[in-house]
């Protein structure tokens, strides 16, 4: 299960998870016609044993292009995503990759206002910024892909920068920084267990920024610069997906893309994460409900094979209702109102993470010690191989449902591009269903060494 605390959406406060695993499906309307009559858990079955098909080609200015035909749907899917996220920023100018999200609703040279022309075509759009990333989509009806080829293109060749529209979206996103994570009960435990666990890497700030006043304080020729460092055609992905054919995209992408510098490509050179050597423990008192604990611990990138392992294990540690921390802490002992294990999700090496609620009257040292009882138990009893595959299923079935729309599916091949190959989607599934009962257990002794370990006690205040 993957943390979601970190991401940000343009137009609301985070209602979906673009940073879990994806396994993305194809479509055929004949077969999905039959399909749609079976029983659900046999039509998502069925649907991962299909494989997507996309083409994929490269502008003279270095933008890469995917297209995936769904002739099923009368809708289309333009999907940009940017290789820039909040690890790129300076650690004392933090919060400008969320922020651009913002400036680029604002208007471009040539189009002031991005939403209405979109919306008189009949389509919708959002975007997200994560630590690794920052993406943007939107869908509307297949007969006027153009407009949202003529929105994105423009945008990316000739964003208007002004001192009226910095000082709105300034606004907009100090207000979302203190109604999220400074008036909110708990809002600052995320960032402050990033605080705790990273020294070097900068993971150690949030998407939204490290503090308010960098967000306040930003000028211009801030954004400016930022813009011509990033937002380059080298620097970006482009999928365009639904009721289009590879030939009218290829036109398209060259007619309104093709002619925006190249820019240069952004070197990416993050300071790695030196090993933790020692117990971390933090304690913090708020004016919140109940004491809340969250432990994390140091995992693996997100490309590393042991990352699946570590997925599997948080599924079956904090995965819902019938996981075992869920059944122990709380079903049995009482001790927490609610429980859960989670992970970052993110692309360079993040963590694992468990946090609950205690029940009021619980002591906090108790309730860390029943935590760790329970990960002990697992790694002196080990699983079954029943238990495993449960959550393989579990696994297998999220990912079939989460890529059903056409709008999921462009999103995903534009990360997995990022990540470094689209066909990634296409055999991801092969390496969680490889992991063994053996192999997670081996990890879970190195991942849970008390060394590897980040403590926040948060203590209700009043």
């Amino acid at each position: 299960m993957v943390n979601i605390s970190s991401l940000t959406i343009h137009h609301s406060p985070f209602t979906i998870d673009h940073s879990k695993r994806y396994f993305i499906i194809t479509t055929a309307p004949v077969l999905d016609a039959a399909l749609k009559n079976l029983p659900a858990v046999l039509y998502c079955s069925l649907y991962l044993c299909r494989m997507i098909l996309y083409e994929k080609f490269i502008l003279n200015n270095g933008l890469s292009v995917i297209v995936h035909e769904d002739k099923s749907t009368p809708m289309a899917v333009i999907d940009v995503i940017y290789d820039v996220g909040a690890r790129d920023e300076n650690p004392n100018k933090t919060g400008f990759a969320h922020l651009f999200e913002h400036l680029m609703f604002g208007g471009s040279i040539n189009i002031p206002d991005y939403d209405e022309p979109l919306q008189m075509a009949g389509g919708e759009n959002n975007a997200f910024t994560t630590n690794d990333l920052t993406n943007y989509y939107c869908q509307l009806p297949a007969e006027n892909i153009e407009t949202a080829f003529w929105l994105e293109s423009d945008r990316m060749l000739s964003l208007a920068f002004s001192e009226k529209s910095l000082d709105v979206q300034r606004k907009v996103v100090c207000e979302e920084f203190k109604e999220h994570y400074i008036n909110k009960p708990y809002g600052d435990a995320a960032s402050k267990m990033r605080e705790l666990a990273y020294t070097t890497h900068p993971y150690r700030w949030m998407t939204i920024g490290k503090e308010l006043k960098h967000v306040e304080d930003v000028v211009l020729q801030d954004v400016k610069n930022f813009f011509a460092k990033h937002y380059t055609p080298a620097n970006a992905v482009l999928v365009v997906a639904g009721n289009i054919t590879v030939e009218q995209v290829k036109l398209l992408a060259e007619k309104w893309f093709g002619p925006i510098p190249a820019g240069e490509k952004y070197q990416r050179n993050v300071p790695v994460e030196p090993p933790q050597t020692a117990p971390r423990l933090l304690e913090v008192k708020a004016t919140v409900p109940l004491n809340a604990l969250y432990k994390t611990w140091h995992i693996y990138p997100r490309l590393d094979k042991r990352y699946y392992v570590c997925d599997l294990m948080t599924e079956i540690l904090g995965g819902g209702g019938s996981s075992r921390l869920f059944q122990a802490l709380v079903k049995e002992k009482k001790l927490f109102s609610n429980i859960e294990c989670s992970h970052y999700g993110s692309t360079d090496a993040g963590l694992l993470s468990i946090e609950g609620k205690l029940v009021n009257g619980v002591d906090m040292k108790l309730a860390d010690a029943a935590v760790m009882e329970e990960i002990q138990r697992l790694l002196d009893e080990g699983i079954t191989d029943d238990e495993l595959q449960k959550v393989k299923n579990k696994t297998e079935s999220m990912l079939a449902f989460e890529d059903m729309s056409v709008m999921s599916r462009a999103t995903s091949l534009a990360m997995y591009e990022l990540l470094g190959d689209a066909n990634l989607m296409n055999t991801e599934l092969e390496r969680y269903q490889a992991v063994t009962a053996e192999e997670l257990i081996a990890e879970s002794r190195i991942v849970f060494d008390n060394n590897n370990s980040n403590t926040v006690y948060y203590f209700a205040g009043n």
